[in-house]
């Protein structure tokens, strides 16, 4: 950017400030929703429920099917997130 440039779109520089702040805020709120940890308790705890005897193997198993696709799913999001730098 040029010395004239960069004194006509010196106004706009809270406005690049803001612009950049929001999306990494953005980026970052997409890499916790995308954090895998949450699901990965809820299997734990579904595999001690199993164990308890709190909950049956078909329960189990159905259940397990829908975190893993759920983690599958957010492995995939997180791997098209784009990095931070």
């Amino acid at each position: 950017m040029g010395l004239i440039t960069g004194l006509l779109t010196l106004p706009l520089a809270p406005v690049r400030g803001a612009r950049w702040a929001l999306e990494q805020v953005v980026a970052q709120a997409e890499r916790e929703a995308c954090d895998p940890e949450p699901v990965l308790r809820e299997l734990a705890e579904l595999e001690k429920a199993l164990l308890d005897g709190r909950i049956d193997e078909e329960e189990f198993n159905a259940r397990e099917d829908e975190l893993l696709d759920t983690l599958e799913w957010l492995e995939a999001r997180q791997q098209s997130l784009p990095t931070s730098h």
